[in-house]
């Protein structure tokens, strides 16, 4: 039976990296915060993934406080080539066409949510419920109450707003009706980490008619490889032979590396494109994977959920500074008309960067070969593309702003 009642301005379910962000955004605005994680911190932290981090995320960071304590446990790239299985024509982006210090950056899970996490140590408006489970979320006009299991027993807390950030299969909104579209591709993903003979800032997304293949720097002479395949290519890869995997990603990477070493297990997991119907609903927002997925090609996953938590932080804060009931529609939908939209654009841009490189069909090559070129030629093209990969189209979060400032 419940033993006890908490109330809280808002509960943030999932204590991954967008659910965490979103607490460190809120850190300073006034509003209570329970943080409910499944499992114990050591054990969030402990996943075996590596991301890449946009430009607008770095500066989201930045206004929260927090990227002084990430910065120095991940590491940057100064350029990303762009080319077409085989193809001569490599498209370079280099610091010069954004005149910023790095074109993006490359972090580990366990580093990325450690800053987070020791971030919060000291805040008294942020409690950890974790290891907690979601039992069950009742929605009231005024507010929501959430039965939580820990130890075996059951405690309630009440909130005036839900937030799900608890994945792409999340309970909380298959629990709320809420439906998704979209598909699964007929791609998986190989990730493997490699240790090169030849090491650079750069990061590398090759294209191939399987799909496409991204090699992104890491921290100690580490590269991080995502190589998408059909499913039965994928398989084969994973189970093939290290010295003959190792061969065959040495020609992948056209011996720009040199020879390379394997480091840990491969991993292979599948590719899926969703979008939810909507981001809200009364006492209910959805972020981060909860709310979308996207095909890995260019790394747009991840900071697609840290612009989420920036963005419904800000709407929290000015709407809690208004003295606006926080939980309600007309509040969270300012949310949704902000980022649905702009998610819906990443979504298309990498799914049709997909489907236009994976494959032979001679139409399609004409035509994304003319791509390439313009990305070479036409300098506006080339600078647009690469604002949009980096996150710096569409509506910036005042976090940003705030960032520059300090």
């Amino acid at each position: 039976m419940t033993n006890n009642k908490q109330i809280y301005d808002l509960a943030i379910v999932g204590g991954s990296i967008v659910g965490v962000t979103l607490a460190c955004a809120l850190k300073n605005s006034g509003l209570t915060v329970a943080l409910i994680e499944a499992q114990p911190k050591s054990v969030a932290v402990a996943r075996r993934q590596a991301y890449a981090l946009s430009i607008l995320s770095e500066r989201i960071f930045t206004g929260i406080g927090v990227w002084d304590k990430i910065l120095p446990q991940i590491t940057s790239f100064r350029e990303i080539r762009l080319s077409d299985a085989e193809h001569k024509g490599i498209v370079q982006f280099k610091l010069a066409d954004l005149g910023t210090e790095a074109l993006g950056y490359v972090g580990e899970h366990r580093p990325l949510l450690s800053s987070l996490q020791e971030f919060l140590a000291d805040c008294p408006h942020v409690t950890w419920l974790c290891p907690a489970e979601v039992v069950e979320v009742e929605y009231q006009a005024s507010g929501a109450k959430i039965q939580l299991k820990a130890d075996g027993i059951l405690t309630q807390l009440r909130t005036r707003l839900v937030v799900a950030a608890d994945g792409a299969r999340s309970r909380l909104r298959t629990a709320a009706g809420i439906g998704t579209h979209g598909w699964k591709y007929w791609q998986s993903c190989i990730t493997a980490r490699i240790k090169p003979e030849k090491s650079n800032n750069t990061a590398f997304e090759r294209f191939w008619p399987g799909g496409p293949m991204g090699v992104l720097p890491l921290p100690n002479n580490r590269y991080q490889v995502v190589w998408t395949a059909s499913h039965t290519e994928a398989r084969k890869l994973k189970d093939l032979a290290e010295k003959e995997f190792l061969e065959l990603l040495e020609h992948r990477t056209g011996g720009l590396l040199g020879r390379l070493e394997l480091e840990g297990d491969r991993l292979l997991f599948p590719v899926q494109l969703m979008q939810s119907d909507r981001y809200i609903q009364s006492r209910l927002a959805l972020i981060g994977d909860a709310a979308h997925c996207c095909h890995p090609v260019g790394g747009q996953g991840l900071n697609m959920g840290i612009r989420d938590a920036a963005a419904l932080a800000q709407i929290l804060q000015e709407a809690h500074q208004q003295g606006e009931d926080i939980g309600t529609v007309r509040v969270l939908k300012r949310y949704e008309r902000w980022r649905k939209w702009e998610n819906l654009v990443i979504l298309a841009f990498t799914d049709t960067l997909n489907r236009m490189f994976s494959n032979n069909w001679l139409p399609v090559v004409g035509i994304r070969r003319i791509g390439l070129w313009m990305l070479r030629r036409i300098r506006p093209v080339k600078i647009y593309a690469l604002q949009l990969m980096t996150g710096l189209k569409g509506r910036p979060p005042k976090l940003v702003q705030l960032g520059r400032n300090n």
